[in-house]
């Protein structure tokens, strides 16, 4: 029987001015601890990677992800405050 293709949705295009999303906590320990995990395993493929931090992140106690989630907050912050002056524009 014959594949049906349906027409594909158009995606909405992102304004490129609009300011960018706060980082999780995770992203930020990610972004600490990628190159250190990447020399250490020079073969891993970067799913790979994905999968050591994310090991490495679920063994974390909540203490140890406490700076990671205060960067995040402050993270969250800067993006709420862009956001208001990004929409503030439009208006």
């Amino acid at each position: 029987m014959p594949r049906v293709s349906k027409p594909r949705a158009h995606k909405k295009k992102k304004d490129e001015n609009a300011p960018k999303r706060g980082l999780s906590a995770y992203m930020f320990f990610s972004q600490e601890y990628r190159e250190k995990v990447k020399k250490e395993n020079p073969d891993a493929t970067f799913g790979q990677l994905g999968k050591i931090l994310g090991e490495m992140w679920k063994t974390m106690t909540d203490e140890q992800k406490k700076p990671y989630a205060l960067k995040a907050e402050k993270d969250k912050q800067r993006y709420e405050t862009e956001k208001a002056n990004y929409q503030a524009t439009l208006a």
